[in-house]
């Protein structure tokens, strides 16, 4: 059978700057809709709803409904997004990362097209193709939609707690690690490598690392971890899976929300993660200290708590979250070096309890 080149979704709309929220209505006329569900996180209503409902009002787009989401159970969303009137073109979600995950999904559902709004920059959800939901009590992955729009608004993402910049970046730093995982599959004949996706990942991070700054709260910074973020999102559609922003660091991370009673961030665990593998991997550690240093990311994790023995136990659970998958942290000798880590790095050690 021949080759062939794969189609992939990509955003129609892109529109990152200042003011955004305020002018959503004529940031997707091109999308020609006449009807659009809008669905908030908690909150986020109170904040821009008014707002963001004049603007599509204005733009000669019908409201059908605006809901503020509040679950992320995968069997309730799928009743609700059945629940969506026939007449609706166009799902809009707009808050943090739960809010775009279940919209996204339900979207996928009624194959109608998503756009996307996020809040804050805590991880790439807001630009991939996947959910994370609820099932069973428990944190899974869900196939969901690309986004048809991306809308985000610096002064928004400036606004919301830093905890969502130091989440993003932890998340964006781990494709140095989870690039070189994917090597390692391809070398131990486990994965293809796609080539093209991994040039939109290394230039997505690569960019961001070295983008000058003096605060994180810079626009221009902002503006980078935001683009950095949506290409993530398009290298994995690339891909057709998880592969050029996902590595060894998120199984941790996937682990970590296994056991630990309430679990941080995702891009925060992440960060901490990519900052072990990359001393395993013996690959641009340095670099990636750098980052975590300057941006104050380390202290930041400092001063929340974790534990050093929660990482080792996330380490040893690792490979189980996937199996199929072949990263340096399913070598058992590799997990005792990622321990051997955890204990004895002084950056671990003191943001570490």
């Amino acid at each position: 059978m021949k080759a062939s080149a794969h189609r992939i979704a990509i955003p129609s709309i892109l529109e990152v700057g200042k003011g955004n929220i305020s002018n959503v209505g004529n940031l997707i006329k091109k999308g020609m809709f006449n009807k659009v569900s809008i669905y908030f996180g908690e909150g986020i209503y109170e904040l821009f709803g008014e707002n963001i409902v004049k603007s599509i009002n204005e733009a000669g787009i019908q409201v059908s409904n605006t809901e503020t989401i509040t679950n992320i159970d995968f069997d309730k969303i799928g009743l609700r997004a059945f629940e969506i009137s026939n007449d609706v073109e166009a799902l809009i979600g707009v808050g943090g990362g739960k809010v775009i995950d279940v919209v996204k999904y339900m979207s996928f559902l009624r194959k109608l097209p998503f756009i996307s709004i996020p809040t804050s920059t805590s991880n790439d959800g807001f630009s991939s193709a996947n959910a994370s939901l609820m099932l069973n009590g428990r944190r899974g992955s869900f196939p969901a939609k690309t986004p048809y729009g991306i809308i985000v608004d610096i002064d928004v993402i400036k606004g919301a707690p830093k905890k969502f910049i130091y989440s993003g970046i932890g998340d964006l730093v781990s494709n140095i690690t989870a690039l070189y995982d994917w090597k390692f599959e391809e070398d131990n004949n486990r994965a293809v490598v796609d080539d093209f996706a991994v040039m939109i990942s290394k230039k997505a991070v690569n960019s961001f690392v070295r983008t000058e700054f003096q605060t994180i709260e810079d626009d221009l910074f902002l503006k980078e971890l935001v683009d950095s973020l949506t290409l993530n999102g398009i290298a994995m559609e690339i891909a057709g899976n998880s592969s050029p922003a996902s590595g060894s660091e998120h199984l941790i991370s996937h682990a970590l929300d296994q056991f630990v009673e309430v679990p941080q961030l995702h891009g925060i665990q992440v960060g901490v993660a990519t900052y072990i593998m990359a001393k395993v991997q013996n690959h641009r550690f340095e670099r990636i200290k750098k980052v975590l240093e300057t941006t104050g990311f380390f202290n930041y994790v400092e001063s929340l708590g974790m534990k050093k023995e929660d990482f080792k136990r996330a380490i040893d659970m690792a490979p189980t979250m996937k199996p199929n998958r072949y990263t340096f942290i399913h070598v058992e000798e590799n997990r005792k070096y990622a321990k051997q880590i955890v204990s004895e790095d002084s950056i671990l050690r003191r943001i570490l309890i």
